[in-house]
């Protein structure tokens, strides 16, 4: 097209935007980053890797009667609220499954919590604080208590993250969209993307709060004023303070409660409910079976069989069975460990 003054310019003609569909990119983003996470689980398949781990092969701590008692509360806190979650999806009714998300973010997040916290109570350190709970999981994620599966990370300053054992994500390289990922490197660089803007959100966080008490804000050792501005010493000691960003992170974004409003974004999206449930289940699954694998290796397979005795019937013979059968006794059986191993 050519103006009057004849300069030339170009004309895109404007193209209709589904208002509904841009309103569910935010949530698409999220099913995006926990639909990598479970892929790469998937792909990893290195559940029964644990034992090849010296920190697991090594893990033989005593277990006192009141730590037994604590194990079967905060274990059976776990275990019903991932079979909460698991029967969700089940219900064949589109419409009731995004209702639901108001309650499965936090079960999902909730199981794995008190899972990390039964798993952290055998290695006599308990804990109910969330904060404590998450740096002791990052320090654990980095030593080498997980299997790859789950042992990445990202650690570093603002602008300056590390992201770790996530070798084909490169953030200079490529960036996530709006698909799912169907390759491996594709969900690398989703979970890294995730573990940067769950790392941006806690530093920031953790900047505001500092900043706001006169008693901790950092200030200008020239002026002695406040500073509005942080640099790259600043942001190093906030990357410091918080640690680790791993895995539990990124669960710990599904803590909305029901009167926030930033649930509503997810349960008026166009998003496919039902896989977000199923990347749920699948990610919880896996790492409580990570947590459990210790408990029955603290605990014997006998003492861990007469904790599940304990448990209501529906939890007896649902995925806990199935989870003790193809997971738990298994890979805790000399013979069959062997074998593993020798393959």
């Amino acid at each position: 097209m050519t103006t009057q003054e004849g300069k030339l310019v170009s004309f895109v003609p404007a193209q209709p935007v589904d208002e509904t569909w841009r309103k569910s990119i935010p949530a698409q983003v999220f099913l995006n980053h926990f639909f990598a996470i479970d892929f790469h689980i998937q792909r990893q398949d290195d559940l029964f890797d644990l034992r090849r781990l010296p920190l697991f092969q090594d893990f033989t701590p005593a277990i006192s009667d009141e730590q037994r008692k604590a194990l079967e509360k905060l274990l059976l806190n776990s275990w019903s609220a991932e079979y909460a979650l698991r029967i969700t999806p089940v219900v064949n009714d589109n419409q009731y499954l995004q209702s639901s998300l108001h309650w499965t973010f936090p079960q999902a997040y909730y199981s794995v919590l008190f899972s990390v916290r039964a798993f952290l109570h055998t290695m006599g350190e308990p804990a109910s604080n969330e904060e404590i709970i998450r740096r002791r999981i990052g320090n654990m994620v980095v030593r080498g208590y997980y299997p790859s599966s789950v042992g990445f990370y990202a650690s570093g300053p603002l602008n300056g993250y590390r992201t770790m054992r996530l070798p084909l994500a490169k953030f200079d390289i490529a960036k996530p969209d709006l698909t799912l990922p169907s390759r491996e490197s594709a969900a690398q660089i989703e979970i890294a993307q995730f573990l940067k803007t769950s790392r941006d959100r806690r530093i920031k966080a953790l900047r505001q709060a500092i900043q706001n008490n006169p008693k901790t804000a950092l200030r200008s050792a020239r002026t002695g004023k406040v500073l509005q501005k942080f640099g790259v010493d600043q942001y190093k000691q906030l990357g410091k303070q918080i640690g680790y960003t791993t895995y539990f992170d990124a669960l710990s974004r599904l803590r909305i409660s029901s009167s926030n409003r930033e649930i509503e974004r997810f349960v008026e999206s166009e998003i496919d409910v039902r896989l977000f449930h199923e990347s749920l289940v699948n990610i919880v699954s896996h790492i409580n079976a990570v947590h459990e694998a210790y408990i029955a290796k603290a605990l014997g397979i006998q003492g861990y069989k007469n904790l599940i005795a304990k448990l209501p019937s529906y939890l007896q013979e649902g995925f806990l069975r199935d989870r003790l059968n193809t997971v738990i006794e298994p890979m805790l059986r000399p013979e069959h460990q062997e074998l593993r191993i020798a393959a």
